[in-house]
């Protein structure tokens, strides 16, 4: 059975080799002209840097070019298409018109549609492909069924995204935030209006409600359709979240490889694991939900009232050096820890409960805790542990 695609978010350099390591197939990731300008994107030195890293591991890596244009940005993107190509990124993701002209014109770049472009039906598939794409990430309001009639009568790659924050409006068309902050939702700059809190009124009277009324939605989870989506033969699954943590990226990469190669290389003997719904919960700070992959789309599935979004403290420390003789790891402190809490510590396919019995500090001197940001500390761990393996709170003393 061949596996689709784990297409997971990149917003530096550091997160590239993060999802790389932790399972995923390909990466994508910005620099101008896309719609993530509060990210740390890319210059053309470290997109040079994240291709060399992902071709070295067989895997891919694409450019989000998803931005609306304006005119006065006509004569600027022939000159960047033209470097990506120079570089040999893997494709392009797009989703104005003029876009894919310019670099079918001047570029041997590969084309994929994003799902700003709000691709619903097999009519607009088969229109996008002849104008030359080569896949089509499919708008997030589909469903099992559209996404299914799409692939049987259009042949064209299919992406479809499987986890992460999802829009009120239309796959990410929206004007609202244009409107209230003159930030442009299609350009970068969405200030997440969906998220604030409003006050309610019908016609001239105030609704009241424990809490200030909202309407965003609850967040995209199909860690239980990876199946459908595998027989479907959706070519790529996609994660996002390009502004998310290295914990949050390794944790949602890790869990949906597992999901992915648990049902590919066992088809006939699969059963779903409900554990990790759980992995992938405490992750994130917002419900996760299929959307309107099922058809149950309604009001349950945002949040009007009510929304509770805690911060999560469960990433402590980032593994950044082992030394097998002293059974020392070298440590990155990320979040507050101490003696005798008990720690998970895993990689890509490995993870180990501990309890912290000895920290030290860079000059080897025993301390009780590790309470400065990104502080460098050493810790006893019995079994070997490599760079970039990391380390969550399981329960603090």
């Amino acid at each position: 059975m061949k596996k689709p695609e784990l297409l997971a978010p990149a917003g530096d350099l550091e997160r590239l080799k993060i999802a790389l390591l932790y399972g995923a197939d390909a990466v994508y990731l910005g620099s101008s002209f896309n719609l993530r300008a509060n990210a740390d994107n890319f210059s053309l030195e470290e997109i040079k840097q994240g291709v060399e890293i992902a071709h070295s591991l067989n895997k891919k890596v694409y450019i989000t070019v998803n931005i609306a244009m304006h005119n006065k940005e006509v004569e600027k993107i022939k000159d960047y298409l033209i470097k990506l190509d120079k570089i040999n990124v893997d494709a392009i993701i797009v989703s104005d018109p003029a876009i894919i002209e310019i670099a079918k014109e001047n570029t041997n770049l590969s084309i994929h549609l994003s799902t700003q472009a709000s691709t619903l039906n097999k009519s607009a598939a088969e229109f996008w492909k002849n104008q030359g794409v080569e896949r089509i990430v499919l708008a997030r309001e589909c469903t099992k069924e559209d996404i299914k009639d799409i692939k049987e009568n259009v042949d064209i790659e299919l992406e479809v995204f499987i986890h992460g924050a999802m829009c009120a409006s239309y796959s990410g068309r929206c004007v609202l935030s244009n409107f209230l902050t003159n930030r442009d939702s299609n350009r970068g700059g969405c200030s997440q209006i969906c998220r604030w809190d409003f006050k309610l009124y019908d016609k001239d009277k105030l609704l009241a409600g424990d809490k200030p009324f909202t309407f965003c939605t609850k967040d995209l989870s199909l860690a239980r359709y990876i199946k459908d989506l595998t027989d479907i033969k959706v070519d790529s699954l996609k994660i996002e979240g390009r502004m998310r943590s290295i914990y949050y990226i390794a944790t949602i990469v890790k869990t949906y490889r597992k999901i992915i190669d648990e049902y590919c290389n066992n088809k006939e003997n699969y059963k779903y694991n409900l554990e990790y719904e759980e992995v992938l919960r405490k992750c994130a700070n917002r419900d996760s939900i299929p959307q309107f992959f099922d058809h149950k789309f309604g009001k349950d599935r945002q949040y009007y009232n009510g929304r509770v979004e805690v911060t999560n403290q469960d990433f402590i420390g980032l593994v950044l050096k082992y030394d097998e003789k002293t059974k020392l790891a070298k440590i990155e402190q990320r979040n507050h820890f101490k003696i005798n809490d008990k720690v998970q510590i895993f990689g890509p396919n490995e993870e180990f409960n501990l309890n912290l019995e000895e920290i030290y500090d860079e000059d080897m001197n025993k301390i009780e805790v590790v309470r400065h940001p990104k502080q460098i500390v050493y810790i006893k761990v019995p079994k070997p542990v490599e760079t970039g393996w990391m380390m969550k709170c399981v329960d603090k003393q």
